[in-house]
């Protein structure tokens, strides 16, 4: 599915699943669990979603990117921006999460732990605004 003229629904979808790590299909290679899109009621291609774990590592390689540099090289203040982004994105419930990143970062799980745990002190201590009825 790599030809220039590819179904435009290819194209639209595939920075997605190379940013997860997914491998788009023919309709016809879909297995059950695979997840497969139609365009105009005609079946055009199957996403293969990766493991969850392999997700981490795509997030990790496309944070870097974006960062321009190796996470590890980063400051304390961009790292904690990373654990910020990656616990929104549900990194930390993968098993081995806080290690991988951690080995990402260069720094210890001690310190992602102490990074998500004033997060969570922040976000408790901020005001919460009621609603005017």
């Amino acid at each position: 599915m790599t030809r220039p003229d590819e179904h435009p629904l290819v194209g639209a979808v595939r920075p997605l699943a190379d940013a997860m790590g997914a491998e788009i299909l023919r309709p016809d290679q879909a297995r059950s669990d695979d997840v497969v899109l139609s365009w105009e009621g005609a079946e055009v291609l199957a996403v293969r979603l990766p493991q969850l774990s392999d997700s981490l590592g795509h997030i990790l390689a496309a944070m870097e990117r974006s960062h321009g540099m190796p996470l590890a090289s980063l400051d304390r203040r961009a790292k904690q921006s990373v654990v910020r982004t990656l616990e929104a994105r549900g990194a930390f419930s993968v098993r081995h999460g806080v290690e991988t990143v951690a080995n990402a970062l260069g720094v210890s799980r001690f310190t992602v732990y102490n990074y998500l745990n004033r997060e969570s002190e922040a976000r408790s201590a901020k005001p919460q605004v009621k609603d005017a009825q």
